[in-house]
């Protein structure tokens, strides 16, 4: 890792702490009533450096006194297929199914709606926290969609900030809205309620 390239990571990293152990963030200040849900884009190939990068964040912050409830949508998909007792036959005859066959099994299980976003929920439920981490977005695709989770959310998480790590852009403009785009190719639908934690102002 060069010099330059370990000096934007830190930076990146300086400004999350600042922004997430600040108390207007922390308390939802300066949001004029929108829900409390932040994007964290960051380039695809950078993943390796921002696993790294967020694991001393949660450290550093939660040494500050700010809990971080963490979960990873891939890990929370398993253990979803695993409670469906489905997780091995997925296993075994992955192989064997045509993409659109094993698209549709994964969709019955991991359906935002209906088991995605509750056992969100439960988890929020089962621990104190003061920040919410959404990771796990670049290994879920094509099966869970950010913006289909976001929107979900809506319903369970609004009393604390939420925080989308995401492996591509995010950006807004007046004229074209906002836009997702995962791994910097793959367009997402558009979502227009999150703001990009990069440009928080403390």
């Amino acid at each position: 890792m060069t010099d330059l390239y370990s000096e934007a990571i830190k930076t990146r990293e300086d400004h999350l702490y600042n922004v997430m152990s600040n108390d207007r963030f922390l308390q939802k200040q300066g949001l004029n009533n929108e829900i409390p849900f932040f994007i964290f884009p960051y380039n695809p190939k950078e993943q390796t450096d921002i696993e790294k990068m967020g694991k001393r964040l949660k450290t550093k912050l939660e040494l500050k006194g700010v809990r971080i409830l963490k979960i990873n949508l891939y890990d929370l998909s398993i253990d979803l297929l695993k409670k469906a007792g489905i997780f091995e036959d997925i296993l075994s005859n992955e192989h064997d199914l045509l993409p659109s066959e094993l698209f549709e099994d994964l969709q019955g299980s991991l359906d935002p709606e209906r088991h995605i976003v509750p056992e969100i929920g439960r988890r929020m439920k089962a621990q104190f926290y003061d920040i919410l981490w959404i990771t796990g977005v670049g290994e879920v695709y094509p099966w869970l969609r950010s913006h289909t989770v976001l929107h979900n959310l809506q319903s369970v998480a609004t009393e604390q900030p939420t925080l989308l790590w995401f492996p591509g852009q995010y950006s807004f403009s007046q004229t074209g809205g906002s836009s997702l785009k995962l791994f910097n190719r793959l367009a997402d639908s558009r979502y227009y309620r999150a703001f990009n934690i990069l440009d928080y102002q403390i």
